[in-house]
């Protein structure tokens, strides 16, 4: 707490912060008549023409008032002012790019004022996320302007943003944003809770660093338990709908919660053409998600046993198996196109492209020619790799590679027998996988069953 002793006030910010040691947290002493004011802030995180006309009103003054709550009322003319008796408040706002005032009139308070701005990028189209009509914009690194992007979208007095600080060192800000009534009050409250007893140094890796802080244990079953989205439309429908969702400063995209299976297969896309259109998409995308699970499987076990395959499928039989054995193909190639991936992140982006083509054609016709790895192999895996971007979530993606290798390799080691206990094993992660707080099957609407709920995912309803 702040003395009554303007010197003493000084000392103790002085202590704290430091200035004389950080040449971008700044200390200004003005004068104002006869008497005197500390402003402290970081340089770079204050509006300075902000800054530039509240010293010239300072400096104008022929004395300062009595207290530091009449300063503000008079004097401060700005949109977010407070003041405050407690030191911690004050370095906090000091660090998060605010400013503290000192006055040797105010006695023990402070005043607060939320000047602050961050460096931030333009609200442009998510790379991961685009649709072909639609919104163009799309969250950014900078709190305030996500939540301004959803009040714009959803302009309801039943909407909360709750604002919270997570981690002992960082302090990062996050918000919960939910629509009162529609939203499970429950739910709520225990994911509040939840986020006010996590105990962490920092938030490093924003929006990451938070879900492995809420998700905990469990590590061992890939699928996600939360969808991200960096497009404010999308984040408004589901707050419309009744889910809750997560802000985290310095991150762009948004978490919602809960989240099942499903909801990961919806896009954007779908919403902005008519029903029957939308409804083509989301059930297409449905198809090629379980065939890039099951296809490559599937075909590898009609290779091992080809009396189960009927005579008008005999084509798809490979007439030639190549100097390894079609299993190590299949991985092999699983852990190139990856490899491909990697590549392709690290190149510059006008290089990107054309290498990742070139690489990949160059190896591919290679392999072939010199019985690494026969056509078919390619043909699947390719069609495995392109279909994968069908829809946007990249956890969800590696899931279903990490499912399809432990497919591919108990069909291999058992035949019909592993390839029925893989699909077990698959299908008991998927049902196992809970929501955070364990309310919600990840497989609803299926499991518990919601015909209507049900109807509403897999065809493109209109309301």
């Amino acid at each position: 707490m702040f003395t009554e002793v303007y010197k003493q006030n000084i000392g103790l910010i002085d202590g704290l912060l430091a200035p004389d040691k950080s040449f971008d947290l700044i200390k200004r002493r003005l004068i104002a008549g006869k008497n005197e004011l500390t402003l402290y802030y970081v340089d770079g995180l204050v509006k300075d023409e902000t800054m530039l006309k509240l010293m010239q009103v300072f400096t104008s003054l022929k004395a300062l008032p009595d207290s530091a709550t009449e300063f503000a009322d008079t004097n401060v003319p700005y949109v977010e002012v407070e003041t405050t008796d407690d030191e911690n408040k004050a370095i906090f706002m000091v660090l998060s790019g605010g400013v503290a005032i000192l006055g040797d009139t105010f006695g023990g308070e402070a005043v607060l004022i939320d000047a602050r701005t961050y460096p931030v990028r333009g609200v442009e189209e998510p790379e991961s996320d685009k649709v072909m009509r639609g919104a163009r914009d799309g969250f950014v690194e900078t709190l305030i302007f996500n939540t301004a992007l959803i009040r714009r979208r959803i302009r309801d007095t039943r909407l909360r943003i709750e604002y919270k600080t997570v981690g002992d060192v960082s302090k990062t800000d996050v918000a919960v944003v939910y629509l009162d009534g529609e939203a499970d009050e429950k739910y709520v409250k225990w994911l509040s809770e939840k986020i006010d007893s996590i105990r962490t140094e920092s938030l490093s890796m924003g929006h990451q660093s938070l879900a492995e802080c809420l998700i905990g244990k469990k590590w061992y079953n890939p699928f996600p338990k939360i969808r991200y989205t960096e497009r404010p439309d999308t984040a408004a429908a589901h707050i419309l709908e009744g889910h809750v969702l997560i802000l985290c400063d310095t991150s762009p995209d948004a978490m919602i919660l809960p989240t099942t299976i499903f909801d990961f297969l919806q896009e954007t896309s779908d919403y902005y053409f008519p029903p029957f259109t939308g409804t083509y998409m989301r059930v297409l995308r449905h198809v090629i998600f379980w065939l890039t699970l099951f296809l490559v499987p599937l075909w590898y076990l009609f290779v091992m046993h080809p009396h189960l395959v009927p005579d008008w499928l005999a084509f798809i039989l490979p007439k030639e198996r190549g100097a390894i054995p079609i299993a190590a193909q299949l991985f092999l190639v699983e852990f190139a196109i990856d490899g491909l991936k990697l590549a392709s992140m690290n190149t510059p982006s006008m290089l990107s492209n054309s290498l990742s083509v070139i690489g990949g054609l160059i190896l591919g016709d290679f392999a072939v020619d010199i019985g690494w790895l026969i056509p078919e192999v390619i043909l699947y895996m390719a069609f495995v790799a392109i279909s994968n971007f069908t829809q946007a979530s990249y956890e969800l993606g590696y899931a279903v590679k990490f499912m399809r290798m432990l497919l591919l390799g108990t069909t291999a080691l058992f035949g019909v027998w592993g390839f029925c206990l893989g699909l077990l094993f698959i299908i008991t992660l998927i049902a196992t996988n809970a929501n955070l707080n364990r309310r919600r099957s990840y497989l609803y609407p299926l499991i518990p069953f919601n015909g209507k709920a049900m109807c509403r995912l897999l065809f493109r309803v209109k309301k």
